[in-house]
C-alpha cells in the first residue's frame, strides 16, 4: 500500500469507524468492495436496497437498510417541497416522478445520509454523475458558502520530482462543470483547495491551466476567463497559494517554469490542477491514469457537499472503491 492510502486509512479510522452508505447493492465491484472495507475494519459498509437486494445483502453479512413505505412516503414529500418552486415548468417534479425517486435506492440512500444514518456515500458505480448530483443538491444541499458543485481526482503518481514517495496531484473538475465561467472557476479552485488540506493533508498551491503562460497565447475568451478567476480568488480567498494562466508543464516542472516564469509564485511546484473545462480535466486524467505505469486515479470525489460523497467512475475497480470508500471516511466528521 502507498503511503497516501496508508495517511487516509489512518485518518478514516481516527477515533471511530465510520458507516459509509452504499446504494449499488446489486454491483459485484462494490459488494466486493465492501467485503474488504468490512474485513480490514476500515469503514462499516451500510447497503440500501429493495426487499430482494437486502435478502441477499443480508445473506452475505452486511447491513442492508431495505427501504421502507413509511420512510418513502416521507421522502416522496421532502422531494416534492424541493422542488415546489419549479411547478409549471420544464423541471417540476411531478407526484409520480416523486414517487418513483423515493423508492429508488440512490435517493433514499442520500436520505439516509441526511438523518445522518451514515457519515459519507459511495455510489456512481452504475449511476450516471448527473444522477448523483441531483439527488445529493436535492437531499443534502451544497456546504455552507459554496455556489458551485465540482469534483477532483487525486492523481497517485510514481515520483516525478524527487520526492522521496509518490506524489500525489489534484485534478479538477473532472466530472461536473463541463465549461466553467470566471466565478465557477475561482469557486472549484477554492473548493479543490480546501478539500486536498483535508484528504492530503500538505498546502495547495494551486495551478489555473490554460494552452497560454502569462499572455504567451494572446488574449482569447478562454484566457481572459482564467485571468479573471485569479484575480477573484486572490480577492476572495488572499491565502490560497495560486497561480495563472499556467501551462501544463510550467505548473509541474521547476527547470521549464524558470525559463517560462521565472516570477511565479508556484515555481513548477504545483499540486492542484485546475483545468479550464470538463473537456480538458476528464481527458488529462484518463491520459495520465493509463498511460503512466503505476498510477492511480482516485474519484471523483464531490466537492462542495454539505456531507462527504463520491461519485465513482463507472469503470472503477473494487480497489478504487476501497480507496474512495476510505477517503469519503476520513473526510467525516469525528463525533463527539
Amino acid at each position: 500500500m502507498n503511503t497516501f492510502l496508508q495517511q487516509l486509512r489512518a485518518r478514516a479510522t481516527q477515533g471511530f469507524v465510520r458507516t459509509i452508505i452504499f446504494p449499488e447493492a446489486q454491483d459485484e465491484r462494490v459488494v466486493a468492495a465492501a467485503a474488504i472495507l468490512r474485513e480490514e475494519n476500515i469503514v462499516r459498509p451500510l447497503f440500501v436496497g429493495t426487499s430482494q437486494d437486502a435478502a441477499r445483502i443480508r445473506e452475505l453479512g452486511f447491513d442492508c437498510a431495505q427501504i421502507e413505505e413509511e420512510r418513502a412516503n416521507e421522502l416522496e414529500h421532502i422531494l416534492a417541497d424541493a422542488r415546489s418552486s419549479k411547478i409549471g415548468t420544464k423541471d417540476e417534479l411531478t407526484s409520480d416522478a416523486a414517487r418513483l425517486l423515493a423508492h429508488d435506492p440512490l435517493f433514499y440512500a442520500m436520505y439516509l445520509l441526511r438523518l445522518d444514518s451514515g457519515d459519507g456515500l459511495v455510489a456512481g458505480a452504475v449511476r450516471p454523475t448527473a444522477d448523483v448530483v441531483r439527488a445529493g443538491l436535492w437531499l443534502i444541499g451544497k456546504a455552507a458558502g459554496i455556489r458551485t458543485v465540482s469534483s477532483s481526482f487525486y492523481m497517485v503518481l510514481p515520483s516525478f520530482r524527487g520526492t522521496a514517495s509518490e506524489e500525489v496531484l489534484s485534478f479538477a473538475d473532472c466530472a461536473v462543470v463541463p465549461a466553467p465561467t470566471a466565478e465557477q472557476l475561482a469557486d472549484i479552485a477554492i473548493a479543490a483547495a480546501r478539500a486536498r488540506e483535508k484528504i492530503v493533508g500538505d498546502e495547495p498551491r494551486v495551478a489555473l491551466l490554460s494552452y497560454s503562460t502569462k499572455g504567451s497565447g494572446g488574449d482569447d475568451s478562454s484566457i481572459a476567463v482564467v485571468r479573471s478567476a485569479l484575480q477573484i480568488v486572490r480577492k476572495r480567498r488572499p491565502e490560497i497559494i495560486i497561480d495563472g494562466e499556467l501551462q501544463v508543464d510550467t505548473a509541474l516542472i521547476q527547470s521549464i517554469a524558470n525559463r517560462k516564469d521565472p516570477d511565479g509564485f508556484l515555481a513548477g511546484l504545483a499540486n492542484v490542477l485546475i483545468f479550464p473545462s470538463l473537456d480538458a480535466a476528464n481527458i488529462a486524467y484518463k491520459l495520465v491514469a493509463h498511460l503512466v505505469p503505476g498510477a492511480q486515479a482516485l474519484g471523483p470525489l464531490l466537492q462542495g457537499m454539505a456531507k462527504p460523497m463520491s461519485d465513482l467512475s463507472r469503470g472503477a475497480s473494487v480497489q478504487d472503491i476501497v480507496s474512495i470508500a476510505t477517503m469519503v471516511a476520513s473526510q467525516a466528521s469525528k463525533r463527539d
